[in-house]
């Protein structure tokens, strides 16, 4: 059975995911049969657990950008900012800018993730005082308060204040979307061809029970990664190497 890799925006095993297990719908809407088989994939799980500030960091640094890249600048940043007696967003609201910027190089548009990341810390610091009230807030607050403050944030976009949602505040009903989910879902037809980032994200929460949300969006990625790629989906060449062939639509997919 595949695993999560750890290179990613959840951290895998060690990101603070915990082995769960879901029931089965008996007469499941399309979405959620198509997480329920996504459970057969790779191992079921919940989130939560890790710290805010971090996973909002880290979020912001993905953006329009793989794992292999932005995962060395997460690391590196952690390196030079993080120390045991400092709090990480008090130090990143006094960083230079371009000291920054050479650090997070490898995840690109290093100028632009500097900025945000620092006008993020030096918000948390104003209004939250420290990372660690921060936190609080994310995981003590309503789903919806929390995602309209990160909302505000310079830098901070839908698929980014859910993130921390999720990885941070353990919300349920909660699914990101990102890259790989919003081609997936369109593909089975569960979405419009036509839907952008947001409806997407409307459709699958209105229609996935909520504990299974957290899941779905992970195991979304993982299947975009394996088997249901931008230029090459595996049921192209054979569509019985799709354990999803029976459940999509295959809107777009061009077939000789």
């Amino acid at each position: 059975m595949p695993t999560e890799p750890t290179e990613n925006i959840s951290g895998g095993p060690a990101g603070g995911a915990r082995s769960d297990s879901f029931d089965r719908a008996e007469n499941p809407a399309t979405a959620e049969r198509v997480i329920d088989r996504l459970g057969e994939l790779y191992w079921e799980k919940t989130y939560g657990g890790q710290d805010a500030f971090v996973c909002l960091v880290r979020t912001i640094l993905s953006q329009n950008t793989t794992d292999a890249t932005s995962q060395p600048a997460h690391d590196a940043l952690i390196e030079r900012y993080e120390g045991p007696e400092s709090d990480l967003a008090r130090t990143l609201a006094a960083a230079d800018h371009d000291e920054l910027a050479e650090t997070i190089a490898p995840a690109g548009l290093q100028h632009q993730k500097a900025t945000s990341i620092i006008q993020a810390a030096e918000r948390i610091t104003e209004e939250f005082d420290n990372a660690t009230e921060f936190d609080r807030f994310v995981r003590d607050t309503t789903t919806a308060t929390v995602r309209e403050t990160l909302l505000e944030f310079h830098g901070v976009g839908p698929k980014t204040a859910d993130c921390v949602l999720l990885f941070a505040g353990g919300q349920s009903g909660v699914f990101p979307v990102d890259t790989h989910v919003h081609r997936i879902y369109r593909r089975l037809g569960v979405a419009p061809p036509d839907a952008d980032h947001e409806t997407v994200r409307e459709s699958l929460e209105a229609t996935i029970p909520p504990k299974k949300c957290g899941f779905g969006h992970t195991a979304s990625i993982q299947f975009g990664r394996e088997y249901c790629t931008a230029r090459q989906p595996v049921c192209v060449d054979d569509p019985s190497a799709c354990p999803l062939f029976d459940l999509c639509d295959r809107v777009g997919v061009e077939t000789d």
